[in-house]
């Protein structure tokens, strides 16, 4: 690696630092330029030595790491911030993430791997333990099914049918006898979709459809 890294460790633990500072010392490519043991020390001195990268305990005093990333990168954006904790909790990891952090790691993880971490975030990369990375995959796909099924929170579960089928280019005729349902009640559930979802015709209501995945929907139910 070609740049040269400066580095602020923040811990509330003396021996957490030092460990930290011994071992990021001794790579060529690194240069400690000071510590910190709590959310206000870590703002002040991330603005004052302006390095490339802030190694951060996300629990301190006087404030949570998570806020502290969340001042400095608003204040100096090109500061990359690694949140290391003993904690895999989802909402921390979410937090942190929004606040602007570059990395996230498990103290669990080894020398090596922290190293490797410092030098992909300070080449720009955002990086996330890959113990958590089926996390943060799980609570994307439950935003996005949350998401795809608030779409649709307005319709009745036989309106959903009605417009499953919409979606597959069925007439009503079509719709009806799959249904058992009269063409006049096809018609009425139609209309219902339509005014509900603010469409204007069936060729929206099967765009609309398909574009919140009503396929998926369908199945769960």
């Amino acid at each position: 690696m070609n740049k040269h890294l400066r580095i602020v460790i923040v811990d509330d633990h003396e021996v957490v630092r030092l460990g930290l500072r011994a071992l990021l010392d001794r790579h060529p490519g690194f240069t400690v330029v000071d510590e910190a043991g709590n959310a206000k020390d870590a703002v002040q001195k991330a603005l004052q030595h302006h390095p490339e990268v802030v190694v951060m305990d996300i629990r301190l005093p006087g404030g949570s790491g998570i806020d502290a990333c969340r001042e400095i990168v608003a204040q100096a954006p090109d500061i990359k911030v690694i949140m290391l904790t003993s904690f895999a909790e989802d909402d921390m990891l979410f937090e942190a993430i929004a606040a602007g952090a570059a990395g996230y790691v498990l103290k669990q993880i080894g020398g090596d791997d922290l190293v490797r971490a410092i030098e992909a975030v300070g080449r720009g990369e955002a990086l996330l333990d890959s113990a958590l990375t089926q996390r943060v995959f799980a609570r994307v796909r439950e935003a996005q099914r949350k998401d795809e099924q608030s779409a649709f929170s307005q319709l009745t579960e036989q309106e959903m049918r009605v417009l499953g089928l919409v979606a597959e280019g069925k007439t009503n005729r079509e719709i009806a006898q799959q249904l058992f349902l009269g063409e006049g009640t096809v018609r009425n559930y139609v209309s219902s979709i339509l005014s509900k979802l603010a469409l204007t015709n069936r060729a929206e209501a099967a765009a609309y459809a398909v574009q919140h995945n009503i396929r998926a929907y369908l199945t769960e139910s």
